[in-house]
């Protein structure tokens, strides 16, 4: 693990849990802020209503309870969980309740009405009594806005020193550009974000991935600007798809051999009694996430937001560029991809709709797919019969190419130091098993 400075993040989510657990336990990163926004529930339930703390079901709450209590019944653990109750304590904010423009959509099918698969209903003993419970060294609730919190923190910072990780719909960080652009590209260290879905379905339509579905206005505004100047400095943003995050998995016989033998589903709840606060509190997480997953087929949880802390924890904004593109630690690998993002069509709405015509990554993830199955086919290699190999001519229109208009394509994550070294991290920090 490398030996430096500490990074300061600023956290925009929706209501998660392990993707904080191990930024909590973390030594790597400095949590300055979490920003709620609305995604996987409403903005309401997955933090505190505003001007108003008295309100028992708040997922941020949940967590660090679980940790505290885990802390005082072993208190030789306490190292273990370094962002627990820092010096300065992060801030905690209210975010955005929608996207720039539309509808609002929530994933409540994935992650239940309360963000947390519902665990308010099914384990009551995880609801939080703030008549007995103390946070004020743990985070800091605040009355300010997202952007204020967010510019009041790049300002604070040395320049190019933050990194700030998405973990939800864009919303909050479009505002900022929006109001604040030149502040933001002197001062942003580093824009990681789970996002997108390039070469693979999505996970909430068959074409958009759940963050940039929930705001595309926002993700288009931010990584495909209309000029130069706007959007996000590209040259210190990193996505983190859905073609790189899904193979990253906490496949759950491993969790259930390692960390709770007793873990099972909805069917049969955890009991808190002869398992530590944390065990209970992650295991009554993954009840019915398990249950939703093995109806697709999988008995795992894909670590989509878990993939993006990582990085930020293995990347920081330190690291000297690659040309125009963010340097990298050994074993990450990004490549440059050209899109474009579908903010309103009838069945596109979110879509990554990419440009592989001009692409050199690696197949898989993505280049142009018929120009590889062109050569597997000189090889006389086999290939899906759904596979074309046709390479159709251009054809030059009024408007200005997809290329042109953008300027310059994103990096986005194609390759990590593996699913196995991320899972044997995670085991060995949030549950202290080697």
């Amino acid at each position: 693990m490398r030996e430096k400075t500490r990074t300061p993040v600023i956290k925009t989510l929706c209501s998660k849990s392990i993707d904080s657990l191990l930024a909590i336990t973390s030594p790597e990163l400095e949590i300055l802020a979490y920003i709620i926004s609305f995604g996987n529930t409403d903005v309401h339930a997955a933090q505190l209503r505003r001007c108003s703390i008295q309100v028992s079901n708040d997922n941020i709450y949940k967590l660090y309870q679980a940790i505290g209590r885990h802390i005082a019944l072993y208190p030789e653990d306490a190292a273990r969980f370094p962002n627990f109750s820092p010096t300065v304590p992060p801030l905690l904010v209210v975010g955005p309740d929608g996207p720039l423009e539309g509808g609002r959509h929530f994933a409540q099918y994935f992650h239940g009405r309360d963000g947390l698969s519902n665990i308010s209903e099914r384990h009551p003993d995880l609801n939080v009594d703030l008549g007995s419970s103390s946070f004020c060294h743990n985070f800091q609730p605040v009355k300010e806005s997202g952007v204020e919190v967010a510019l009041r923190l790049l300002e604070s910072r040395p320049d190019r020193s933050i990194t700030y990780v998405v973990l939800g719909p864009m919303t909050n960080l479009a505002q900022l550009v929006r109001q604040h652009r030149q502040t933001v590209v002197d001062k942003i260290g580093r824009v990681i974000a789970m996002a997108g879905a390039l070469d693979v379905p999505g996970n909430t339509t068959s074409v958009a991935e759940f963050n940039v579905f929930a705001d595309p206005y926002a993700a288009k505004e931010l990584l495909v600007p209309t000029d130069l100047t706007s959007g996000l400095p590209l040259d210190r943003v990193i996505l983190a798809p859905l073609d790189i995050t899904t193979n990253h998995e906490l496949p759950l016989p491993h969790y259930i051999q390692k960390v709770d033998p007793a873990f099972k589903s909805t069917a049969q709840p955890s009991n808190a009694d002869g398992k530590s606060p944390l065990v209970h509190f992650t295991s009554s997480v993954f009840e019915r996430t398990r249950e939703i997953m093995i109806e697709s087929g999988k008995d795992a949880l894909e670590l989509h937001d878990i993939v993006a802390i990582w990085c930020a924890i293995e990347n920081p904004p330190e690291i000297i560029p690659a040309g125009s593109l963010p340097g990298m630690s050994t074993g990450w690998v990004i490549a440059e991809r050209t899109f474009d993002i579908e903010r309103s069509g009838e069945i596109t709405r979110g879509m990554f709709v990419t440009d592989r015509r001009e692409e050199n990554t690696t197949y898989t993830p993505g280049t142009n797919r018929a120009e590889v199955q062109a050569l597997l086919d000189l090889r006389q290699i086999g290939h899906g019969l759904l596979e074309s190999t046709a390479l159709p001519a251009r054809v030059e229109i009024e408007e200005l190419a997809l290329e042109q208009r953008q300027g310059k394509g994103v990096a986005c994550l194609v390759e990590t130091p593996g699913p196995s070294v991320l899972l044997q991290l995670l085991t060995r920090r949030v549950w202290g098993i080697q």
